[in-house]
C-alpha cells in the first residue's frame, strides 16, 4: 500500500470494510429468496442480470445467443441532487451489470417519476448515456408529478456465453481491471472516468463479452455500491469459496486512500475469475484498450475473503459462514 495515502493498518482497514453500510445493506436482498425461493443465479435472482434462455436471430448474435436482463433503482437522495447524474448513472450501470454478465448492451428502457424539470434532467442524463455507451433508449414510463422522485433503468443484451459466479472454481485467478483514471466525487462515493475514456467507453463494456466468448474468463461482476470488497464477496458468496487479495498488485487512481477505493463505486471496473493459463491473456486484453489490469490472487477453497499487504495479512469475511445476500445454495 502507498504509506502517503493510506494511514491505517491491515485489521483496521478489514474491520472498516466489514462495517460498511452498503455491504451490511446487500442482506436485504435475501427476502428475494424468502418469496419466491431458492433458484440458480443464472436463472433467477442473483449475478448482475438473468438469462432468458433461447437463441437469438439477431445478425451479430450467435444463433446460440442468449438474451440477458436486469434493471437498476437509484439512489433517490442521488436522483434530488443530481437528475443528470441519476440519468447518466442509469445507463450506465446496466451496461455495466450487462457486460458483467458477458453480454452486448442493445436496449435501455427507464421509469422516471417526479417533476417535470427533474425528468428533463434525468433523460437529459440518459440522452448522455446512451451516446457514451452506443446503446439506445428504446422506452421507458413518465410520471410527472410534484413529491418525492425515483429512477430506475432496465437493460437488455445477448450474450453468447454468459458468464455467472456459478462458474466460479478453486484455481482460478481473480483479475481486477478498471480505468483507474479520474477523481473521485466530493458528495458521493462515486468515481467517474467518463471524461478519460470519452470515445472508448462504448469498446470498454463489450469487451468483456469477447473475453468470455474466448473462454478467457468465466465469471465477473462489476464493481458498484458495494464496493470493491463488497462486490467480491457477492461474486464468491454462490461457491463459498474464497481468496487472498493482493493490495499491493491491485491497480488503483495516484492519491486516492485505499480505503475509499475499495469502498467506492468506480465507472468502470470488473472483478474476472479466469480458468488456469488465461489470466495473462485478460490483463493483456484490458492493456491494449489502455485500461488497467492485473492479477491480484487466486481462488481457493478457504471460503475466506482476505486482504495481503506485504507480509501482513487480514481476513475481512468467512463466506463459509457468513450470508452476503442470502442468494446461495
Amino acid at each position: 500500500m502507498d504509506p502517503d495515502t493510506d494511514a491505517v493498518t491491515l485489521d483496521e482497514l478489514a474491520r472498516h470494510l466489514r462495517a460498511q453500510p452498503a455491504l451490511a445493506a446487500k442482506a436485504q436482498i435475501g427476502l428475494v429468496r424468502d418469496v419466491l425461493g431458492p433458484a440458480s443465479f443464472v436463472e433467477g435472482p442473483g449475478d448482475d442480470g438473468a438469462v432468458v434462455r433461447g437463441s437469438s436471430s439477431d445478425g451479430d448474435a450467435g444463433p446460440g445467443a442468449q438474451v440477458v436482463v436486469c434493471g437498476e433503482a437509484i439512489l433517490p437522495a442521488f436522483v434530488a441532487g443530481d437528475p443528470f447524474g441519476a440519468g447518466l448513472a442509469a445507463v450506465l450501470t446496466n451496461v455495466n451489470d450487462l457486460a458483467a454478465m458477458g453480454a452486448v448492451p442493445r436496449g435501455i428502457v427507464d421509469t422516471i417519476v417526479g417533476t417535470a424539470e427533474l425528468a428533463r434532467e434525468v433523460l437529459r442524463g440518459m440522452r448522455e448515456g446512451s451516446a457514451l455507451y452506443d446503446v439506445p433508449l428504446v422506452g421507458g414510463h413518465l410520471t410527472v408529478q410534484p413529491g418525492p422522485a425515483s429512477v430506475s433503468a432496465f437493460g437488455v443484451g445477448y450474450a453468447e456465453a454468459v458468464l455467472s459466479s456459478t462458474r466460479v472454481e478453486v484455481g482460478q485467478s481473480l483479475v481486477v481491471a478498471g480505468c483507474v483514471e479520474g477523481s473521485m466525487r466530493a458528495d458521493f462515493p462515486f468515481f467517474p472516468t467518463f471524461e478519460a475514456r470519452a470515445g472508448l467507453l462504448d469498446g470498454d463494456v463489450r469487451l468483456l463479452p469477447r473475453l468470455a466468448a474466448s473462454g478467457v474468463c468465466v465469471a465477473a461482476k462489476d464493481v458498484s455500491m458495494a464496493g470493491l470488497v463488497g462486490s467480491l464477496a457477492m461474486l464468491l458468496e454462490w461457491t463459498r469459496l474464497g481468496v487472498t487479495v493482493d493490495l499491493d498488485a491491485l491497480p488503483r487512481p495516484r492519491g486516492v486512500p485505499i480505503r475509499d477505493w475499495l469502498t467506492c463505486f468506480p465507472a468502470y471496473c470488473f472483478l474476472l475469475c479466469t480458468p488456469p493459463g488465461r489470466a495473462e491473456d485478460c490483463v493483456a486484453a484490458f492493456a491494449t484498450r489502455g485500461l488497467s489490469a492485473a492479477v491480484v490472487g487466486v481462488i481457493d477453497d478457504s471460503g475466506e475473503l482476505a486482504l495481503r499487504s506485504g507480509d501482513q495479512r487480514s481476513a475481512v469475511l468467512d463466506l463459509s459462514v457468513t450470508d452476503v445476500t442470502g442468494l446461495r445454495r
